[in-house]
């Protein structure tokens, strides 16, 4: 969609959208607007949000309604901001079929607008546009999209705009999993254009649409399973999808790209503690090696733990040296076993692709985001992406059962058969990393106590002498993150109260100054031994918290990233406020 006709003429644009009324325009479909309003913080996405009507429709009437506005215009997009100021509408600069900007947040929507949209998009484009939309609904979510009629040459020249028919939107909606719930009769032009008239469809997303979830437990329960390779890339995909969800290095061809060196940590932090630890067989064979246990890599790591392997921490010397090479035999194991024979149902198509990448080992390494990319990229399918992001909760027991049945069954592990000791192939499966230890941050803060600073607690803003919790902002037990940037320093009081709630967006808007405090003065603003913990610091909020740039170095936009994964914990989990 051109955005140049749009820009050139957004006062006058602007002033034509504001002069009608959204239950006017809408007036077909508010049955089917008026019961997502009535949802506590119902998430709204605006596309072609335009100067903001229809976007400040949403934000006034709904019951904390949290609306995203999409507009290409900058110019429209500037007075759409004046038209919503003060509302709970976060504006964004985005375009379909991409969707770049929202995709990057990593949330998903009760309703989505397309309100004269559609005719701005070439026939090609649709259906990955659709997708891209489904992708973007929660189950039971709705599409809302009017279609235009009766443009002229000129117009369609000047506007860039394309025709348009209903039964071809409801064919496409159809192979995406979505039910057509309203389709209207074309009515006249509230602007009273006489050639123009209107249309309006609205979509349903009975559930999560893709297909995704046949294929996840078509994996974990029917596939043929001579080793426990399939289940591990699994979990580590869940695991990367609940936790890190900035780990996105871009999205194509509906598929995500992660860094395939991030797969292979995951691979190796899974494996650390199943072998090493518990000796346990992960194939039907007697040897109780792997592809990529190798010499020179994974046997020379017996010092470090699974805790050890993880996003933010460096290595030094023959250590990094053979970090570094445990990791490419990973990515060779994974692209070499369960990449190859993860198929689609009935078909010989891979489901993940791997594309490996050399790296040499040297005396320094640094697990950021960036060093985890020279081993290449890993590619999967967006919607199960999307279906492990949701649903991490509710498919990673289905995997570690499986996983732990698959490991009784194999003759090394007979040791274990009896029922008294069956137990311990769940206790291996527990992932251990991030340990749930808060000991680095207590002597963080008592060197700054004793330094002489001043701290609080974030939650109550009292002083804090000698008793004092470190408390996981975003609670561990429903989302296990130990990364720095989640440990707050809190009374005992405030901690035994908040448990394992989250924090809701009042109270961590309310405190933004005190958090942001404690980091700077924890992590940040410290001397040059602190130059690795900042490193350390940033490398793991940008991969663990959305929407976040690889490279920030930003605690505005740590913080406001922090808000939106609160949200999308809210959303997944269900889980109480605080």
């Amino acid at each position: 969609m051109s955005s140049d006709f749009y820009n050139t003429h957004a006062e006058r644009l602007a002033e034509q959208y504001l002069s009608t009324d959204f239950e006017q325009v809408h007036e077909q479909c508010m049955p089917y607007i008026v019961p997502v309003l009535s949802k506590a913080r119902a998430r709204i996405l605006d596309i072609g949000a335009g100067a903001g009507r229809d976007a400040r429709y949403f934000a006034e009437q709904g019951n904390q309604t949290q609306v995203y506005a999409v507009e290409p215009a900058e110019l429209l997009a500037q007075l759409g901001e004046q038209h919503t100021q003060g509302l709970s509408v976060t504006w964004l600069t985005d375009s379909l079929p991409a969707l770049h900007a929202v995709t990057r947040l990593e949330i998903s929507f009760d309703l989505i607008l397309l309100s004269a949209v559609w005719m701005h998009i070439p026939e090609s484009q649709r259906e990955r546009s659709l997708r891209k939309l489904t992708n973007l609904l929660k189950p039971g979510g709705q599409i809302v999209i009017s279609l235009r009629y009766g443009q002229g040459e000129h117009e369609r020249s000047e506007r860039a705009m394309y025709q348009v028919c209903a039964d071809s939107l409801k064919a496409m909606a159809r192979n995406l999993g979505l039910s057509c719930t309203l389709c209207t009769e074309r009515e006249g032009d509230k602007l009273k254009r006489e050639q123009v008239s209107w249309q309006t469809l609205v979509f349903r997303l009975p559930d999560d649409g893709s297909g995704a979830f046949p294929l996840i437990r078509h994996v974990a329960l029917n596939d043929g399973k001579s080793a426990t390779h399939k289940l591990a890339l699994m979990r580590v995909l869940l695991r990367i999808a609940d936790g890190h969800p900035g780990a996105v290095i871009r999205r194509e061809d509906n598929r995500v790209i992660l860094p395939a060196g991030l797969v292979a940590l995951y691979w190796c932090h899974q494996y650390k503690t199943l072998i090493d630890h518990y000796s346990l067989y992960q194939t039907p064979n007697k040897s109780p090696n792997m592809g990529f246990m190798k010499k020179n890599g994974w046997h020379k790591l017996g010092h470090l733990t699974a805790s050890d392997l993880k996003v933010g921490n460096g290595f030094k010397g023959e250590e990094a040296k053979s970090v570094c090479r445990t990791l490419s035999h990973a990515v060779s194991n994974i692209r070499d076993m369960p990449c190859r024979y993860i198929t689609f149902p009935n078909t010989q198509q891979c489901v993940f692709e791997l594309s490996s990448s050399v790296v040499r080992a040297t005396d320094l390494l640094f697990l950021d985001f960036q060093t985890l990319c020279k081993w290449g990229e890993f590619s999967l399918p967006e919607h199960t992406w999307t279906a492990l992001n949701r649903y991490a909760c509710w498919i990673e027991p289905v995997l570690v059962n499986e996983w732990a049945k698959t490991m009784q069954s194999y003759q090394g592990n007979n040791q274990y058969q009896c029922p008294t000791k069956r137990h311990i192939f769940m206790e291996a499966l527990s992932w251990l990393e991030p340990k749930r230890t808060t000991t680095e941050v207590r002597q963080r803060f008592d060197q700054l106590r004793h330094a002489g600073e001043s701290l609080s607690c974030v939650w109550t803003t009292r002083k804090l002498q000698r008793e004092y919790d470190i408390d996981h902002c975003m609670p561990f037990a429903r989302w296990p993150n130990n990364d720095l940037w989640n440990l707050l320093p809190a009374s005992a009081q405030a901690n035994n109260e908040k448990r394992d709630r989250l924090p809701s967006v009042q109270r961590l808007e309310a405190q933004e100054g005190l958090i942001k405090h404690w980091w700077r003065s924890a992590w940040l603003n410290t001397g040059d031994a602190a130059n690795r913990q900042k490193q350390r610091f940033f490398a793991e909020a940008n991969l663990a918290l959305p929407n976040l740039d690889i490279n920030n170095t930003s605690v505005d936009d740590l913080f406001d990233a922090l808000v939106l994964q609160r949200d999308r914990l809210r959303e997944m989990q269900q889980l109480q406020e605080w």
